[in-house]
């Protein structure tokens, strides 16, 4: 037993009335115990009195339980000195007297916006929006500055209750002093920082020259990215230059392509501003000196005919290996994929098989030779998939697993979904579509078909061989072979 409780003026303070409380206690116990022994010993009733005593005590000790799990985890007062609850934040100014401040409640649930505004490039500007924001409970979770000639572009991640509409924050942010707001959903992907997202934008970029548009999509956000050749595949046209060092119009900015084309990117409702030009300007001209490549990897599958073939990316070097298996293509087959003259297919290939506009996929056999081609294209800020299989090799799978790949790749970069553009008649395409289990709009015009797959369905699961994931063997599809 301790005599000394606590400090009072700097001087331990001993508790000696309780000591004697203490000890007349003790010593009544014992009393008390000697006599219910002598009644026990000597008494006719004392195994009965045992009994009842035990009773007596449990009921005590479970009423006790009760009672303490009932009143136990009472919040404390605010006279204890114990810290708020972790649910609630103290409002006002950190120089605000104690006892002052309104506890706020956070809201139990919160979506995630992106926000851009402008604000005057002035001393206490900045402070101001974010006061404004604190007042609705909203979190900003992140802050990049754009600097202009006149203000500031600030851009923010907020984290805002659900209940808080965007109307609501985008006129709190007015009356703080910011001008042309613009607000969106984010998601998960926006919580990572800058830098780290365009350094694995520009690692991806580095290893995938297909990549670039996906890079400047997700960089800029939501903008549409039309890269054109230097000659407009079936015209010969040249298309309109760009300085070497690019240019930029408000809503709008024009990038030199590798291969002598531009890159034009648009932006209706939100002006470009510098560091983000600088910012696409880098991912270019990384991906102008590391010239052409894509990944090496390839898939080894056995058909259910028992037919051996490999899947892998293409590209320009197939050229004529791709020119061969038009010559085995009939002008049917030919005249499907391209809704045109037979004689222009040979014309859109080195388009085509640019890594600069897409992906391709080709299907080849035993023997090295091309029997399928699979193309996923960037076409603005929407994506086409295309097949052609050489005759002989259709109905056997090859399209199916071309339109599978490449629906894979579109989810893994993100796109909302994919069209095809065919014929009415063309039941392959149309099989083929299906077979993915996705959502399908169909609209038909004079004969041409476009089916659009609606991709919020599909799993992010991919089956590429250069995401360096190696497969195991599945009966019935064959063996998928690792990297080169």
């Amino acid at each position: 037993m301790t005599d000394v409780t606590r400090a009072k003026h700097g001087r331990p303070v001993h508790h000696w009335r309780r000591d004697v409380v203490e000890l007349a206690a003790l010593f009544t116990a014992v009393a008390v115990a000697d006599g219910v022994a002598n009644t026990i010993g000597h008494g006719p009733d004392g195994p009965a009195l045992l009994v009842t005593s035990a009773v007596i005590l449990a009921a005590t000790a479970g009423f006790h339980t009760w009672w303490a799990r009932r009143h136990g985890h009472a919040p404390p007062t605010s006279d204890t000195g114990a810290p708020p609850l972790a649910d609630e934040r103290a409002a006002g100014p950190s120089g605000q007297e104690e006892g002052t401040s309104t506890p706020v409640t956070v809201a139990e649930t919160t979506v995630l916006w992106r926000m851009r505004t402008t604000v005057k490039d002035a001393p206490g500007s900045l402070a101001a929006l974010c006061m404004a924001l604190a007042q609705h409970q909203v979190d900003i979770l992140s802050l990049q500055t754009h600097p202009l000639a006149e203000g500031t572009v600030d851009e923010f991640l907020l984290r805002a209750p659900t209940e808080l509409a965007t109307a609501e924050i985008t006129r709190n942010v007015a009356q703080a002093g910011g001008t042309e707001t613009w607000i969106e959903r984010a998601d998960a992907h926006d919580l990572v920082d800058a830098p780290t997202r365009v350094l694995g934008l520009a690692t991806r970029t580095a290893l995938d020259a297909s990549e670039l548009p996906l890079a400047l999509r997700q960089l800029l956000g939501r903008c549409t990215i039309r890269s054109l050749p230097a000659k407009s595949p079936g015209s010969g046209r040249a298309a309109e230059g760009a300085p070497v060092e690019g240019a930029l119009e408000d809503t709008v900015m024009r990038l030199r392509a590798p291969e002598g084309g531009v890159i034009t990117v648009e932006r209706p409702y939100l002006p470009f501003t510098p560091t983000e030009f600088a910012r696409a300007r880098a991912l270019v001209e990384l991906d102008a000196r590391l010239g052409p490549r894509i990944p090496r990897g390839q898939d080894l599958l056995t058909l259910p005919e028992g037919n051996a073939i490999t899947v892998r990316r293409a590209d320009v070097a197939d050229l004529e290996a791709a020119k061969a298996m038009h010559e085995r293509c009939s002008p049917r087959t030919l005249s499907m994929r391209y809704h045109g003259p037979v004689g222009d297919a040979d014309r859109y290939l080195s388009h085509l098989l640019s890594p600069s506009f897409g992906r391709t996929l080709a299907v080849q056999t035993a023997s090295g030779r091309i029997v399928g081609l699979g193309h996923l294209l960037w076409d603005g800020d929407e994506t086409e998939v295309a097949l052609l299989v050489e005759d002989d090799w259709q109905r056997r799978g090859v399209g199916g697993e071309l339109i599978g790949r490449l629906v894979a790749m579109a989810v893994e970069a993100r796109c909302e979904s994919v069209y095809a553009v065919t014929q009415a008649s063309n039941t392959g395409m149309v099989s083929a579509m299906r077979s993915l289990g996705l959502p399908l709009d169909y609209q038909i015009e004079e004969g041409t078909l476009v089916i659009t797959a609606r991709l919020e369905a599909a799993p992010v699961t991919s089956r590429l061989p250069y995401d360096q994931v190696q497969a195991a063997a599945q009966p019935g599809t064959g063996t998928r072979a690792g990297r080169d």
